[in-house]
């Protein structure tokens, strides 16, 4: 069984998942509003339980809250706004109104069904403000932001049709039940979680050792976030297999080490990210939360280790976070090296984005203190089978790529069957 006293945020895991008898019911008649991928990835993380104590989209109160103090207004932390927006004009084309309820679709197809508690307006500049602690339009949240539509809808949501998540994916894909179980059956009492959106290289390997040696942790659980991509990144099967790879190839033992997806697409928040980030590994059974240098940040908008900071603000959250300098190799050690302990930093050599690519284009030969061969063996078989010929995300993959999740025809789950009904 479970051990429960690895409690979800909020003591209760929230799962809002229609039986498929019932579903029929539930959508009967309703009005229809499209979304975006971005809100249903999250109707399905509200729905599984990754955003517990959440329910639905937040409404003011909680917004207020969050954007203010970074907590609902329960008084649980909760640092990043989940909410759902939509137009006024559209609103009025539905004809709906707050008590109604509305089905939300994604790629054609019943997703979920919203509850409609709350409909209002909110004063974006003031939500970016003070999320990203900036109105820079150059910070990708604050467009995030500025995009939303003028009004936002709030109540809870019940999903209708489970998405089938397609290959290589489909192995990845836990439900936080389903990954407390795992983790239960395992037999770890202390699991570390590792947030990823890169291919891991050496530097990453050791994060990872260092933090399941910290924490004094049975297993490391890596949380590869999985949404929306741009231009010049990894493409996500190269991230997660590179994963998974260093499992396989007994970099890992395979009893403490696991891989899985999160769909979410990052907002770059810094160390309220950080906060979130630890959140939403704590529904999953983890205990402890790796932070290395400008966790969830971007540009020079947030201090080098603000995600280490932040969490001293804070109140026990009932997952550690686990602060870890920089990894990077030193010629001097002859071997990968870590910030806190090396003494030759002017010799320093950083396992930098730059170096990576090019070893994975072809430029530079790999070695084990850099990135291992077995991985890099995964990322240019992902390049061929995934990325069209890259394995960084260009125009092509974004246009012809398999989408990560598939919409079935309602009450069929067989994504061999091509929905022909």
């Amino acid at each position: 069984m479970v051990d429960n006293s690895l409690s979800p945020h909020g003591g209760v895991l929230v799962e809002r998942v229609s039986p498929p008898e019932e579903a029929g019911d539930l959508i009967h008649g309703l009005p229809r509003l499209a979304v975006r991928e971005q809100i249903a990835h999250e109707c399905v993380d509200i729905a599984y339980g990754f955003f517990s104590p959440l329910e639905g989209f937040m409404g003011e109160k909680d917004l207020d809250s969050v954007a203010d103090d970074m907590t609902l207004a329960s008084g649980y932390v909760w640092s990043i706004p989940i909410v759902c927006d939509v137009s006024a004009e559209e609103l009025d084309r539905l004809g709906v109104v707050t008590g109604d309820s509305l089905l939300l679709t994604s790629q054609d197809r019943p997703l979920a069904v919203l509850e409609v508690q709350e409909i209002y307006p909110y004063d974006k500049e003031r939500l970016a403000q003070q999320v990203y602690g900036t109105t820079d339009a150059a910070h990708p949240g604050v467009q995030r932001t500025q995009a939303y539509q003028d009004r936002f809808i709030a109540g809870p949501i019940t999903l209708v049709n489970p998405p089938v998540i397609n290959p290589p994916f489909d192995q990845f894909w836990h439900t936080p039940r389903q990954l407390r179980q795992t983790i239960a059956d395992l037999g770890w009492k202390k699991t570390v979680a590792h947030q990823s959106r890169n291919v891991p290289h050496s530097g990453h390997e050791w994060l990872m050792k260092g933090a399941w040696l910290a924490a004094g942790a049975d297993g490391i659980l890596v949380s590869v976030v999985v949404g929306e991509k741009k231009p010049g990144d990894y493409i996500d099967e190269a991230i997660v297999l590179g994963h998974h790879r260093l499992r396989e190839a007994g970099f890992f033992r395979e009893d403490v080490h696991l891989t899985s997806i999160l769909l979410w697409d990052m907002r770059y928040a810094g160390p309220r990210e950080a906060v979130f980030h630890a959140l939403v590994r704590k529904n999953l059974g983890c205990t402890h939360h790796m932070f290395g240098r400008d966790h969830a940040g971007v540009g020079n908008y947030y201090d080098t280790y603000a995600a280490h900071q932040i969490f001293d603000t804070l109140p026990n959250l009932g997952i550690r976070p686990v602060p870890v300098q920089e990894w990077w190799y030193c010629p001097v050690c002859a071997g990968i090296a870590y910030e806190g302990l090396c003494g030759h930093q002017e010799q320093k050599q950083d396992l930098s984005g730059t170096l990576m690519r090019s070893i994975i284009q072809g430029g530079t030969e790999p070695n084990p203190l850099s990135l291992r061969a077995e991985v890099l063996d995964v990322v240019q078989k992902c390049a061929k089978q995934y990325g069209f010929g890259s394995p960084f995300v260009d125009e092509t993959y974004l246009e012809k790529r398999t989408p990560v999740m598939s919409m079935p025809v309602q009450g069929c789950t067989d994504c061999t069957c091509n929905h022909q009904h």
